[in-house]
């Protein structure tokens, strides 16, 4: 199968991305994925992620297909689709541990560790 994306129209409140699939040997079909406007914001999605997370959900729906439940033409890109995309491309980092410094008197001057003489 090959997927080749074609581009995207922009509408308002929406963009709208287009692909064409050629099943090998004969089959060619034409997808449309739309993404709201308000999808695309600095906390969540980038102009950047528009075609990616649209091929994702497309390849992810035409893996389930069978040949009594095909594909429909036209999909839509839902918050639990941003949700699965942004932790996948983007994981959110455990916190890093604070290290803890062990105090240990030199050597050579434990009566002069804390400032005592």
């Amino acid at each position: 199968m090959y997927i080749q994306y074609v581009g995207f129209d922009s509408a308002t409140g929406s963009r709208t991305y287009t692909f064409h699939v050629i099943d090998a040997p004969n089959e060619v079909r034409d997808f449309t994925v739309r993404v709201e406007a308000e999808a695309f914001r600095p906390d969540s999605l980038g102009l950047q992620d528009g075609p990616c997370i649209c091929y994702a959900r497309l390849v992810k729906e035409l893996g389930a297909q069978t040949s009594e439940s095909r594909v429909a033409a036209s999909l839509s890109i839902g918050e639990g689709d941003i949700k699965d995309y942004l932790q996948e491309h983007n994981p959110k980092k455990p916190p890093a541990k604070k290290k803890v410094a062990s105090v240990v008197p030199p050597a050579d001057r434990p009566e002069n560790w804390w400032g005592r003489r």
